[in-house]
């Protein structure tokens, strides 16, 4: 597979059921996205939270120019099914601190159909990765033509959302970390091991 369809995921995460599955039945394509976060899941997905307000993504091209807000909203973690998320998506499941999945509400007939699941999953060394699995039905009519554009553009995007959330949350657990008065186990000066860089630039 293309690394645009599997960008930064592993063999074993592409194999894995997530809830996206079964809100988008006979799926045309399936996509993945992942990355390290050297933050615990908790923070991780309180940052996903935030996708309610903003995309976290290329701010002049899908948020209007506003940059999307660099600390975490009150209430915002207080989720329910059927809350609008990024504009487009209606957050149907979830589940705190392990994940949240979204369905395309608007712009079906450019992008077609299209379930996303946000999954946190818990690290051996306390931080997190953060997988992102979208299951496509690609739109009928003229729509198609453009389905074969639809990887490497939602690759642009969501590479740098995950880039920005793990920044936040990294930057968060660290303050986190500094007011307990004890040193991040992810800091320059620990003689542990830093978790892995995430796969291909």
């Amino acid at each position: 597979m293309s690394a645009a369809r599997t960008w930064g995921s592993t063999e074993a995460e592409r194999a894995a059921a997530y809830p996206c599955d079964r809100w988008l039945a006979e799926a045309d394509d399936e996509l993945w996205r992942a990355i390290d976060v050297a933050a615990p899941p908790a923070t991780v997905f309180r940052w996903l939270c935030q996708l309610r307000v903003a995309p976290y993504s290329y701010d002049w091209i899908d948020n209007l120019g506003r940059t999307s807000p660099r600390e975490l909203t009150p209430g915002l973690d207080q989720l329910e099914a059927g809350q609008r998320v990024m504009t487009i998506f209606r957050l149907v499941e979830f589940e705190p601190d392990r994940h949240i999945t979204l369905v395309l509400e608007r712009g079906k007939r450019l992008f077609g159909e299209l379930a996303i699941t946000y999954q946190v999953r818990a690290t051996d060394d306390g931080g997190s990765r953060l997988i992102a699995k979208l299951v496509v039905r690609r739109p009928r009519g003229s729509g198609r033509l453009l389905a074969p554009l639809l990887p490497t553009g939602d690759l642009v995007m969501m590479k740098k959302q995950l880039r920005t959330l793990k920044m936040l949350a990294e930057r968060d657990a660290g303050l986190t970390f500094a007011g307990a008065s004890r040193p991040s186990p992810w800091s320059a000066t620990t003689s542990g091991p830093r978790p892995p860089r995430n796969g291909p630039a």
